[in-house]
């Protein structure tokens, strides 16, 4: 969180402690559909802090944004985010922001209705006084556990969930405001929320709520509400973080924060626990900001209420009429060749390669002489569907160089080609893909995926994990 701002005397208390959740208090504003949203394990989102505070130990003891500290954070996030099939994009500030300032880091999960986007975000740099591990770690790890959760339980999706890391927010807002002036008109309204988290770990903190009456953060309010934790509106942090550009454009903003230098009084004290008189955060913009200053218990709950809120806004939950769970049978390739058709002899464990999950895969191609090989599987998508994608796992690893297409791989439904990719789209392992079929719902369609070489330089196409999503 910068300091552009005055600090206004709103206070926040805390109730220290580890991280289990308390019951729902009496009274309390129940939520519903919790079960349907997953707990994000806060072990791993404390792991992903241990190695942003490696990353600044490594860096001068910090991670501002114009040092190498930052661009270290960036790979370290983006490689993650990569391996879990993110459509991961880096974005120069090439206006408003530090000189020498590293980039925004942007990250799609790729299902859902492109037309309807809710962001997710948190800045990523620190101040060059310490390595910034509430301020903003803490949000930062947060935000990066729930994006793999997510991939991980890889539910159907009803709306588009975009997820951002902003670079140089310390010296001004710039890269979140570089990034908001960068969209089209269409774009920016394409946006139905902007959900920010800064500084979520605060060991003197409180729970405060972005603009907390509003129709952007009833999720969140609803979700610390079930805890019994009856947040208050974020006073101190209005106007000077990620959300505010936002803001200036007309998008709906809202999200979690825990408290920067401001001190609590001690009513709040009385409510939440904690010091009154004393900062929500001792050690903001201090080189103590250090593992030793996280509060997991807030951090887990910031956390979980992520997660609740990308669920209640963005995961198909009525999929009535709409059940894909078998559409798609033996994708993994672990249960011989049946059902598929045409080269099966592609199936199998092969040597020197390896499964996206499981032993086998489908390895099309990989020969370095003229040859196509192809796999196909006819899939009925239900009638119900109101989305439906193929998701597939794809590895190509090639002995090609630049940019020139030789070698192919192409998706097809009923012949008509859905997706083309090439050596030139070679990586160093599985990522994730996905191909429209809502046009085919209520009947049966032919999928087939194809790899094809020319006659020189190896390049191998290896499919796994063929999923059919619907909602």
């Amino acid at each position: 969180m910068i300091r552009r701002f005055a600090v206004a005397s709103v206070t926040l208390a805390v109730v220290l402690g580890c991280g289990t959740l308390p019951a729902a208090a009496a009274g309390s504003v129940p939520v519903a559909d919790t079960l349907a949203a997953p707990d994000v394990d806060v072990t791993k989102v404390r792991g992903h802090l241990s190695e942003l505070s490696a990353i600044a130990g490594r860096n001068g003891g910090n991670r501002r944004s114009t040092g190498q500290g930052y661009r270290d954070s960036v790979a370290y996030v983006k490689g993650r985010l990569q391996a879990a099939g993110y459509t991961v994009t880096e974005q120069p500030c090439t206006s408003g922001c530090t000189s020498g300032a590293g980039p925004n880091l942007i990250a799609e999960w790729p299902h859902g209705d492109a037309g309807n986007v809710y962001m997710f975000g948190a800045h990523l740099d620190s101040v060059s006084a310490g390595p910034g591990m509430n301020d903003n770690g803490s949000g930062s790890a947060a935000l990066l556990e729930n994006a793999l959760t997510l991939a991980r339980q890889n539910p159907s999706m009803r709306n588009r969930v975009r997820f951002a890391w902003w670079t140089d927010e310390e010296q001004g807002l710039n890269g979140s405001d570089f990034y908001v002036r960068s969209l089209s008109s269409t774009d920016r309204a394409r946006i139905r929320a902007y959900y920010n988290f800064d500084m979520v770990a605060s060991v003197n903190g409180g729970y405060f709520v972005n603009h907390i009456t509003s129709s952007a953060a009833a999720p969140m309010k609803a979700y610390w509400d079930s805890l019994g934790l009856r947040p208050e509106e974020n006073t101190e942090g209005a106007g000077r973080s990620d959300d505010y550009p936002f803001e200036q454009y007309g998008i709906p903003t809202s999200g979690y924060a825990m408290g920067a230098s401001a001190r609590k009084t001690s009513a709040q004290a009385a409510k939440w626990g904690g010091t009154a008189g004393s900062a929500y955060d001792p050690c903001y913009h201090r080189s103590c900001d250090t593992l030793t200053n996280i509060n997991t218990t807030g951090l887990d709950r910031a956390s979980d209420g992520i997660a609740y809120t990308l669920w209640q806004q963005a995961v198909q939950t009525g999929t009535s009429g709409c059940d894909t769970a078998a559409a798609v049978a033996n994708g993994g390739f672990e249960s011989g060749t049946s059902p598929w058709t045409g080269d099966t002899a592609a199936i199998g464990a092969h040597a020197g390669r390896s499964a996206h999950s499981g032993t086998r895969f489908a390895r099309l191609a990989g020969y370095g002489a003229t040859r196509t090989e192809s796999l196909a599987q006819t899939v009925t998508v239900p009638a119900g569907c109101t989305r439906a994608a193929l998701d597939y796992w794809l590895h190509i690893d090639t002995d090609e160089s630049g940019s020139t297409p030789y070698d192919r791989f192409t998706v097809k439904a009923d012949g008509t080609t859905l997706a083309t990719l090439s050596n030139a789209d070679a990586g160093s392992g599985y990522v994730q893909r996905s191909v429209d079929l809502t046009a085919y719902a209520g009947r049966q369609v032919t999928v087939t995926f194809t790899g094809s070489e020319d006659a020189s330089l190896r390049t191998g196409f290896a499919v796994d994990d063929v999923t059919l999503q619907g909602g």
